[in-house]
């Protein structure tokens, strides 16, 4: 099937799709020979796409890696107001790969980055209840709080539930959700009236965030991704 040669350039791992704009403009691409232009499509079952005189085809295994996300770092391949990228925390990956779901700036914790669409398919979309669970420091009445956290909150039109909520300590919870609605659990903590003053992601599924460091990242382990069945 023929597709714009951003979008192949991009499935192969070889740049982001603005970036390979620049590499056609700039007469790096050529198909069957010929020089591409923009607009221009291609099959890469069929036609011979070549990137700087490299053959374009899709990368012989896929990239996994867990990263413990530090505050300060949107989980985008990049950020039109120029804040810092989780992408900038994994520059040594051989691999260009992705954010699977988000933390938002100020969240810390497991986040992990791919090359697999169909594992960021399968980890982000509801349907599958992948649990996500978090570490949340809170600023309020917790006693009162629990009640309104343990069922289902209503905000800005949307139903949000937590699949788990346990107080830890006198200024602590543990929430565990699957929704992964947009900055979820902060809206549901500001709904019961607490504020959150740090909110940390542990696990997602059954992969735990463990001992690395803020800013430290690895490589999945060979029985991580057979928990991840990839």
């Amino acid at each position: 099937m023929e597709e714009r040669l951003q979008k192949l350039l991009s499935a192969a791992g070889v740049c982001s799709r603005r970036r390979a704009e620049e590499y056609i403009l700039a007469g790096r691409v050529t198909v069957n020979g010929r020089r591409a232009h923009l607009g221009d499509k291609a099959d890469s079952g069929r036609d011979l796409v070549l990137v700087d005189g490299a053959s374009l085809s899709a990368p012989a295994g896929r990239t996994y890696i867990i990263l413990n996300k530090p505050r300060g770092y949107v989980s985008t391949l990049s950020d039109e107001k120029g804040r810092r990228t989780v992408v900038d925390l994994v520059s040594g990956c051989p691999a260009r790969v992705w954010p699977v779901g988000r933390l938002d700036m100020d969240s810390e914790g497991l986040l992990l980055l791919t090359d697999d669409g169909t594992l960021t398919q399968l980890l982000t979309h509801p349907s599958h209840r992948v649990e996500k669970e978090y570490h949340v420091q809170v600023a309020g009445d917790i006693g009162r709080a629990l009640p309104i956290l343990s069922a289902p909150v209503e905000d800005g039109g949307e139903v949000l539930t937590a699949d788990w909520v346990e107080r830890t300590g006198e200024h602590s919870l543990l929430v565990i959700i699957h929704q992964g609605k947009n900055r979820q659990v902060r809206r549901m903590c500001a709904a019961a009236g607490l504020e959150v003053e740090r909110l940390r992601r542990v696990r997602e599924g059954e992969l735990q965030l463990g001992e690395l460091k803020p800013g430290q990242w690895r490589f999945l382990t060979g029985r991580e991704r057979e928990i991840l069945q990839v």
